[in-house]
């Protein structure tokens, strides 16, 4: 049946059954949430399903088939499941007065308070691990001063440009990424007020031809400079931001400036999808000893002080530093590895809490015309 047909006997108990059925990343069932797009119970017994996520995550496709299988294979009369998963990611609203950006569904910015925490390595694997997944995404680099992507992702010499005007972002591991390191010369400094520095920025954002032609990218993430001042502020302002996330490391102080980001997004109403603790724990490579050389727990304090979920914690790990360093980062470097597992496991976390958020329906408003009456 589709879902607007009356159901049998056997797609009734079907229903009950997946409503049972959690989805561990929103909290929701899926015949609730509306992600159960088709269900059929033939004269067979065999239950046929289409489920369709608001989110990224082919890998866990095989686990959530075997949970629908096991499900329905408790519910008498049905005799065998054929399940089949999809992604469909759709825009989520921007604050209120902001344009939205037409190249783009979903904004999502990766911030921090302070520098030195690895906000741009997770922002790159982060992006890395929402494409692996089954999104398509894109990359804006948009520290203007200190650009650190473009060494990141092994990309160098000047985008294309189609008409003089506009820009063309290169490709990296299947990712469209912009920065003004593509722009400048690396042995010159971006020596700009902030009002400059602003304008760049809204220029690689609009300027810069993100997704094709009716197929927009799902994601761009943007890897904010770090800090929370004037550029920053103005940047966000800018941005039409879907969420963002907030990396820190469990130190005191970068917890410190961590919470000055969490509140400069509420002052742009901007929602926080979670905090991200990075560098949390040493593994010795020698004796396997552990050590958590910047503190401990530091990141489920601060998530617990602004009521937003943790939303995963990453190593201090010499090869995630070594990879994004040469241009390789882990998540592509070294797919089957624990690192790499758990910038999958954020991506999920990220792009399921974004796609509880209410939708946009900006482009559904109808246009008002103003017409003037003639005069008398």
């Amino acid at each position: 049946m589709s879902l607007s047909s009356p159901p049998n006997a056997l797609e009734t108990a079907a229903l009950g059954a997946l409503r049972a059925l959690i989805d561990p990343l929103t909290g929701q069932d899926w015949v609730t949430g509306r992600q159960l797009q088709q269900l059929k119970v033939g004269s067979d017994g065999v239950a046929q399903l289409q489920i369709t996520l608001g989110y990224p995550a082919k890998s866990l496709w095989p686990q959530l088939v075997e949970q629908v299988k096991t499900s329905l294979a408790a519910v008498p009369g049905i005799q065998g499941v054929k399940v089949q998963f999809s992604t469909r990611i759709t825009a989520r609203a921007v604050p209120v007065g902001q344009t939205t950006l037409p190249g783009a569904k979903n904004l999502i910015a990766v911030a921090s308070g302070k520098g030195g925490v690895g906000k741009s390595t997770t922002a790159i694997n982060l992006a890395l691990a929402l494409s692996a997944e089954g999104a398509r995404v894109g990359l804006l680099d948009a520290d203007i001063y200190g650009p650190s992507q473009p060494l990141m992702t092994g990309l160098s010499g000047k985008p294309d440009s189609p008409d003089g005007k506009t820009i063309t972002p290169p490709e990296a591991f299947g990712l469209q990424v912009m920065s003004m390191g593509l722009l400048v010369s690396e042995d010159k400094a971006t020596i700009w007020r902030g009002p400059m520095a602003s304008q760049a920025f809204d220029q690689l954002l609009r300027l810069s031809n993100w997704g094709e032609p009716d197929q927009p990218l799902d994601y761009l993430v943007v890897d904010l400079p770090p800090g929370t001042g004037d550029i920053h502020l103005s940047i966000t302002q800018r941005a039409p931001l879907t969420a963002a996330v907030i990396v820190t490391t469990p130190q005191d102080i970068a917890l410190l400036d961590a919470r000055k980001g969490l509140k400069m997004f509420e002052r742009v109403n901007t929602p926080v999808l979670g905090i991200i603790e990075n560098m949390a724990v040493f593994h010795c490579p020698n004796c396997g000893h552990e050590a958590h050389i910047f503190g401990q727990h530091g990141g489920q304090k601060l998530a617990s002080e602004g009521d937003v979920p943790l939303l995963g914690s990453l190593p201090l790990d010499l090869k995630i530093r070594e990879q994004a360093d040469s241009g390789q980062p882990t998540v592509v470097s070294d797919p089957d590895s624990a690192a790499a597992g758990l910038y999958r496991a954020v991506a999920h976390q990220v792009a399921a809490r974004l796609s509880l958020l209410p939708k946009d329906y900006s482009s559904k408003m109808p246009g008002v015309s103003v017409v003037t009456p003639p005069s008398a």
